[in-house]
């Protein structure tokens, strides 16, 4: 059965049922946008009987409910909820346009090329019109709200249309008379009368020329019945809305809770007119959430109650197909109901904060450290149902191993929706009842090779080793501290950043090429003071220079010790040695990365760089 019927419909009553509210806006179109030329562009179109796009629109009152708002203008007394009867799905920046112009006596709302917002009345030329239609474009024109328009900085006076009697003097016709002409008309007949002009008559063929082609215009029509589901009807705005910026998830569930009388700005954003925090004021107190997006949280959400809802059906003895699905797809959280967004809403901004916590042990301080925020998604949705489980020793050390599994595997990065929901599942059954490991655990694999060729900063795996190595307990060269020791009063002097072990000018000077000196293998969280003491040097001179420091003050032994939290071979490096330095530093980081994976990797006798590496610094 065809969900949907075309057809053609005037222009002059589509522009009423707009007006008196029949046809409206669903609330998460946004607002409207079309420039000056745009709408001049488009009476002139019609004004040739051009084609200018089909309108889709949605029959109201079935499964798709969406709050409603009328166009920009129409009156919201008059176009009231109860009158809708059709909702816009595409063509708004059309219609709204056409009922600025056509319909209201008010200046049209829009914008010039720079974007600039205007005020604007809209009129044709009659007798350039009369020339042809070749001269439509240059005889329909817009004029400032004062129906003025201006030369000379200003000055000058080129063009007054402030009053009938100007526009009948100038032979220009208001776009917002054309569908109902007749006090406009009597107005010019009586001014030729008066002034021994015969305008009225060269009116009539502009009437008959051009008018009758709007009165006349039928806009193709395509309506969507009300049987469509709110999720085909949200894809099919979606492909429809190609020439306008994308609506995210988040602004489709806005429009459709509304008409459930739930405001999800409020929700998400607070209102403190009506005492409502909001869910991403509350997440931002932890700087690690401060990033979280709506339509992740509600990705979350979608996990929780999709697994519920499996969960449910299990315990019924469904089987096959008759199994919820455990999905964070983009239909499945177009499909979220209310009542699952007010049950979990809770829990999960709960389980957020838990796991900032846990991203806190793990040494993440900074969003810009996080290597997936994709994965903070299920890790979230997991401490929702754990609740303070997590904090038991075996259930966090399950949680912690596929959290690095995940970072050091790079399983996270591009689609990952399925991904969460397969973890979500086998993570709480791993923890629960035992099962296998996670599909995350069994799929990671760290090639040793890889840390040859870690060298961008925006890599997750080189952001997972840098905070590995930090979580170790790696103490600064100059200042002896740890990430940990550090709080807000000292954070800007001391806080620690990746640098090269083997300075680069160092490494150049030595033939020593980049692809190798840039590795994460030579590099490592130290201080911006540490940094500049080592400069260009050789690390046999810098380390002596840093031990010496009257700020520092370490014997050998002492400064050996600092060196090995970093996972340095302190012979090697004291004696500038720095391929011995690069294999033995592979070998306890790889050692460390094994640690976290909780699964053995692969040693190779020798270093293997790649040419085919992440972007260089």
């Amino acid at each position: 059965m065809s969900t949907f019927d075309s057809t053609k419909t005037r222009l002059e009553t589509l522009l009423k049922d707009i007006i008196t509210g029949e046809i409206q806006l669903p609330d998460f179109q946004r607002g409207w946008v079309w420039d000056d030329e745009h709408i001049r562009s488009l009476l002139v179109s019609i004004a040739r009987a051009f084609p200018v796009g089909a309108i889709m629109l949605l029959e109201a009152g079935g499964d798709a409910k969406f709050k409603a708002r009328p166009i920009e203008g129409v009156d919201p007394t008059k176009a009231t909820p109860n009158k809708l009867k059709k909702l816009i799905l595409d063509g708004q920046q059309r219609l709204t346009s056409l009922t600025q112009v056509l319909i209201f006596r008010e200046p049209v709302q829009t914008r010039d090329h720079k974007k600039k917002l205007l005020q604007r009345y809209y009129y044709i030329d009659i007798e350039m019109a009369l020339l042809g239609q070749e001269y439509y474009e240059n005889a329909i024109i817009s004029i400032d709200a004062d129906r003025i328009q201006r030369e000379n900085f200003g000055r000058d006076i080129k063009l007054d249309l402030s009053t009938p009697e100007k526009e009948y003097e100038n032979f220009f016709f208001p776009c917002n008379q054309i569908f109902n002409s007749d006090s406009w008309e009597e107005g010019l007949n009586n001014y030729d009368s008066n002034h021994g002009s015969k305008k009225f008559s060269r009116y009539m063929k502009f009437r008959t020329q051009v008018i009758k082609e709007f009165r006349f215009y039928d806009l193709p029509i395509i309506e969507l019945n009300r049987d469509n589901k709110k999720e085909a009807v949200c894809l099919v705005f979606e492909k429809v809305n190609t020439g306008g910026e994308a609506l995210t998830v988040f602004e489709l569930m806005t429009a459709t809770y509304a008409a459930d009388n739930v405001n999800l700005r409020d929700e998400w954003f607070g209102n403190a007119q009506e005492s409502i925090e909001g869910i991403e004021p509350h997440l931002r107190k932890q700087s690690l959430l401060r990033e979280v997006q709506p339509t992740e949280f509600l990705q979350g959400l979608t996990l929780l109650y999709s697994l519920e809802k499996r969960q449910q059906d299990l315990k019924a003895g469904k089987t096959g197909k008759q199994v919820t699905g455990v999905t964070a797809k983009r239909e499945a959280v177009l499909s979220l109901t209310v009542d699952a967004f007010q049950k979990w809403k809770q829990p999960l901004t709960q389980g957020y904060w838990k796991a900032a916590k846990f991203l806190r042990q793990q040494s993440f301080f900074s969003t810009s450290d996080l290597p997936y925020r994709t994965q903070l998604i299920p890790l979230a949705a997991v401490m929702a149902l754990l609740g303070d489980r997590w904090l038991e020793p075996k259930i966090h050390e399950k949680i912690t191993r596929w959290f690095w599994c995940g970072i050091l595997g790079e399983l996270y990065g591009g689609a990952v929706e399925t991904r969460m929901a397969l973890d979500i599942q086998e993570l709480i059954g791993w923890i629960e009842d035992g099962k296998e490991e996670p599909a995350t655990v069994r799929d990671a694999n760290f090639q040793p090779a890889r840390l040859g060729t870690l060298r961008s900063r925006t890599s997750a795996a080189y952001k997972g080793i840098n905070t590995l190595i930090q979580r170790e307990g790696s103490q600064d060269f100059f200042w002896k501290s740890t990430i940990r020791d550090l709080d807000e009063t000292d954070w800007e002097e001391r806080r620690l950043d990746i640098h090269h072990i083997f300075p680069k000018s160092w490494c150049d000077k030595n033939g020593i090429p980049a692809s190798r000196y840039n590795s994460i293998l030579n590099k490592t969280p130290i201080s911006f003071k540490a940094n500049r003491m080592i400069g260009g040097k050789a690390p046999s001179e810098y380390l002596i220079q840093l031990q010496k420091h009257d700020s520092v003050q370490l014997d050998d032994a002492a400064m050996n010790a600092i060196l090995a939290t970093h996972q340095i071979d302190a012979i090697t490096l004291r004696q500038d040695d720095f391929e011995g330095f690069m294999a033995s530093r592979q070998r306890m980081i790889l050692a460390k990365i094994e640690a976290a994976m909780g699964k053995p990797v692969l040693v190779m006798d020798d270093l293997a760089f790649s040419d085919v590496t992440d972007e260089e610094e």
